[in-house]
């Protein structure tokens, strides 16, 4: 469920990127201020265009996703900090006799003297 967020949460981003960068300024209306037309139906401040209220939804949807993803984020946390509460099980080493201890002697060969 976290890793299906995770992605929402991208594919999210990179939609409200695009949707951004694909409106038109608000120096592109100037001009309707000289006699042109607007792009919207109700005028320049009336109600926004379709790319707009795209913008709206998909910001919505990205603070949501971003509010469940910090929960789900604390919650998981916390879980892993009672695991750490659980009690430890002591481990015992094999028992090995002295001389396993020991490494091997590898003999040399003795420089002959002439």
């Amino acid at each position: 469920m976290y890793t299906l967020l995770i992605i929402l949460h991208v594919l999210v981003c990179f939609v409200l990127i695009l949707i951004v960068l694909l409106q038109a300024g608000k120096g592109a209306n100037m001009g309707a201020a000289f006699g042109g037309s607007s792009q919207t139906v109700f005028g320049s401040s009336g109600a926004g265009t379709f790319l707009g209220k795209m913008t709206a939804a998909i910001a919505i949807i990205f603070m949501i996703t971003s509010m469940l993803l910090t929960y789900m984020a604390s919650h998981r946390s916390s879980s892993l900090m009672d695991r750490s509460k659980l009690p430890v099980t002591e481990q015992t080493l094999p028992v090995t006799s002295p001389d396993a201890a020991k490494p091997p002697v590898i003999p040399s060969a003795a420089p002959a003297n002439k």
